[in-house]
């Protein structure tokens, strides 16, 4: 059975105010009073309403949008992920409603609610990196289909599509350490994310299996931009024993670093070995070429494309978790 939507009429009986008073509130009327309108949008939350900006686009007929949450346009990363969702949705008439929220918790739940709001058939969300289980589980009580990709969420039921990261970072340390190199940092990212978590524990792995330990203060955490890779090596670059080479959260990261490095008279390449994660296109044009961990950006937004389309579909169906394996590209920055 459907769940009966809330209307604007059940809002002010619950609120004890007329339908017009609660209408002019979701209109943004500034002749309410700001305890009227307090009182209204707390019974709007305690209800779960939605506003009806799209009474075209009813539950009944086939959607025509599908909402896609990124966390940052300008990564080339989530632009091929874009193109690969886009390419999918092409095929089944779907539009993408895309939100960008640069990993802020407040713009992704502004986000939602505007997708909402427009009545889409579902969500692709890339979520930030503290997203609550309450945000999802509000999507999922509105029976909206939703698939994660990029970063799982723990203790989350969803589809999920992703990278395994733990096997990528652990194949771009090995590959430094095969090079004969000891002193490798680990930069970029935040630890509060599932994706960073991940890689630092592929670059661990990889120490441990050559029997050789992890030196903590090579472990620099950043944003994931090129001036978060700036900041990050020249933390690393003025320690005692500095390394001779590092792995990146992100190839961003990786030629911020080359620049980093160029900052200091230092040539990246020859004075530090330099490994990225992603394989974005400019990663091959750069100088010197870097060598990378390929992602698949665009085959995960596909994917992801794919499983809300049959979420869509069917909603009763089993969750699916599609995790892809990286490769390893290997350029002249090593």
């Amino acid at each position: 059975m459907t769940k009966k939507r809330v209307t604007l009429l059940d809002v002010a009986k619950h609120a004890g105010v007329s339908r017009a008073t609660a209408s002019l509130i979701v209109r943004g009327s500034p002749n309410i009073t700001e305890k009227t309108r307090q009182k209204v949008l707390k019974s709007m939350r305690e209800l779960g309403y939605v506003y009806d900006r799209v009474a075209a686009n009813m539950r009944s007929q086939s959607p025509s949008t599908v909402g896609l949450i990124i966390t940052d346009v300008a990564n080339p990363f989530f632009s091929e992920l874009l193109i690969g969702v886009h390419n999918a949705l092409e095929e089944t008439g779907l539009i993408e409603f895309l939100g960008t929220t640069f990993d802020s918790d407040a713009k992704q739940e502004r986000l939602i609610s505007t997708m909402l709001e427009h009545r889409v058939g579902g969500i692709i969300l890339c979520p930030v990196s503290n997203t609550s289980p309450e945000t999802i589980e509000r999507i999922k009580n509105l029976d909206i289909p939703i698939v994660h990709a990029v970063r799982e969420l723990p203790s989350i039921d969803c589809d999920y599509v992703g990278i395994d990261y733990t096997a990528g970072t652990q194949l771009a340390t090995k590959h430094l350490i095969q090079k004969g190199h000891r002193r490798i940092s680990f930069l970029g990212g935040s630890s509060s994310s599932s994706a960073w978590k991940e890689r630092l524990e592929g670059y661990s792995k990889a120490f441990q299996h050559t029997g050789l330990e992890v030196d903590e203060s090579l472990i620099v955490e950043s944003s994931v931009t090129r001036q978060g890779g700036i900041d990050a090596v020249r933390k690393v670059l003025f320690q005692k024993n500095p390394p001779t080479a590092t792995v990146c959260f992100n190839d961003l990261v990786a030629l911020g670093v080359m620049q980093g490095l160029r900052d200091a008279n230092l040539i990246p390449g020859e004075d530090m070995a330099i490994v990225g994660f992603d394989n974005v296109h400019e990663a091959s044009l750069y100088n010197p070429p870097l060598t990378t961990v390929s992602s698949f950006a665009r085959l995960i937004g596909s994917q992801a494309a794919n499983l809300l389309q049959q979420r869509i579909s069917d909603q009763s169906r089993e969750q699916q978790r599609i995790i892809l394996q990286p490769e390893l590209v290997v350029r002249s920055s090593t």
